[in-house]
């Protein structure tokens, strides 16, 4: 993981996933890759699809908000990958 601070304007958070801290941001690249893991097109059905995730679909949005610096997925616990997630969408619409 880079050494940088988060850069909050462009919606980075930092995430404690599996005692390792993992820099996430909800990129259009990240977007393109869960729409295309869901097969979806659009914000809209993309919502949709997140609320309804299983905990393959968790760790490839992780991988995809995380540019797959993820650590070991064994560590990692649902209440952590889903608080993650969150705190990352969160960042991108500039909510604190």
């Amino acid at each position: 993981m880079r050494s940088d601070p988060v850069n909050a304007a462009r919606g980075e958070v930092l995430a404690s996933l599996g005692g390792a801290t993992v820099r996430l941001c909800v990129t259009l690249g990240a977007l393109a890759q869960l729409e295309a893991h869901f097969g979806v097109r659009g914000f809209t059905a993309l919502s949709q699809s997140l609320a309804q995730m299983g905990a393959q679909d968790v760790l490839t949005v992780l991988r995809a908000l995380s540019r797959d610096a993820l650590p070991a997925v064994e560590t990692v616990t649902l209440g952590e990958a889903v608080a993650a997630i969150v705190a990352a969408f969160r960042a991108m619409n500039g909510d604190d």
